[in-house]
């Protein structure tokens, strides 16, 4: 089962909890290292998706707004 965004990120934010907590094993903590890891990826994964679907529905709409590097700009519009 795929992690949406939200829930990723929540878990996420649990793993780092319990690092900076100074209380987690060496083993334990490199497990959890290596599922923030991948949680990072999933995260970035579903933001870059979001961001072109948002990029096709202002093409849709009308021109792409581009900032001075004529990339699309991320807002405010």
């Amino acid at each position: 089962m795929e992690l949406s965004f939200e829930n990723a990120f929540e878990r996420l934010e649990k793993i780092l909890e319990k690092m900076n907590s100074g209380k987690t094993p060496l083993e334990e903590s490199l497990k959890l290292f290596e599922e923030a890891e991948s949680l990072i990826n999933t995260c970035e994964s579903r933001l870059n998706t979001a961001e072109q679907k948002i990029e096709q529905l202002i093409k849709q709409k009308g021109e792409l707004v581009l900032d001075a590097e004529h990339t699309p700009k991320k807002g405010p519009f």
